[in-house]
């Protein structure tokens, strides 16, 4: 356990050092302020986010200087993966990537594999809420309105942010609620007499409330029925 703990240490040390190090190249070269910024340490993990970053930075060959100007950038760090999310081009994103492979590298002798670094597009619905980015599709809804009885019509073409229910996650997180099997199927209720009635009213009150706060808005019912089905048998 101490070799353990001491290992954390070492590495959010490290970590911190380096993230440190980014922020102070933000603020010697950046054109743009930063708009938000904040640490949260944990016994293991900790994360720093940065948006709206412009960095101008000598590269680390003498002849290169490389700049990177983003109105929309996020960086976080999370369970010892890092997550960086632009609006910018595939060959800004690139630019990126090598990057932090070469700070890594040449600043911190940390060698990084570079098949290691993985870059995903995300679909073009996707929307800044609350500083995170959130990858909703959007439909269309045609909206009739209708003015001064019989006198003429108005169709109005509106977007609706159209929430897909994850039928997989949810189905797994009520298999390790012992609701159902990992392929969907209910399980009987015998299975349940070890329990105390308190442990299945607050087992089935939890999962409801999830339901109801993240997936009520969703116009695709069927995965939503599917688990309505599993509860209720």
């Amino acid at each position: 356990k101490e070799n353990k703990r001491l290992f954390r240490f070492l590495y959010n040390s490290y970590v911190s050092e380096y993230e440190f190090f980014l922020v102070f190249l933000r603020k010697q070269s950046s054109c743009l302020p930063l708009s938000s910024s904040g640490t949260f340490l944990e016994r293991i993990i900790f994360s720093r986010k940065m948006e709206h970053i412009g960095i101008m930075y000598p590269g680390f060959f003498r002849k290169t200087i490389w700049f990177f100007m983003d109105p929309l950038m996020h960086y976080v760090r999370y369970q010892g993966k890092a997550i960086l999310a632009s609006k910018g081009t595939h060959f800004w994103n690139k630019k990126w990537k090598w990057y932090l492979i070469n700070l890594w590298q040449y600043l911190f002798s940390f060698w990084t594999q570079p098949r290691r670094v993985h870059l995903n597009q995300l679909a073009n619905s996707c929307f800044d809420f609350l500083g995170y980015l959130s990858s909703v599709p959007k439909s269309s809804l045609l909206v009739r309105n209708q003015m001064l009885e019989n006198l003429f019509i108005i169709d109005t073409r509106m977007k609706k942010l159209d929430t897909i229910v994850p039928a997989t996650a949810l189905i797994g997180y009520l298999s390790k609620a012992q609701f159902c099997t990992g392929s969907g199927h209910p399980i009987s209720k015998p299975i349940w007499t070890d329990l105390s009635d308190w442990d299945i009213l607050d087992r089935f009150g939890h999962i409801c409330r999830n339901l109801f706060h993240y997936h009520s808005g969703s116009s695709k019912k069927q995965t939503l029925y599917r688990l309505k089905y599993i509860l209720r048998l």
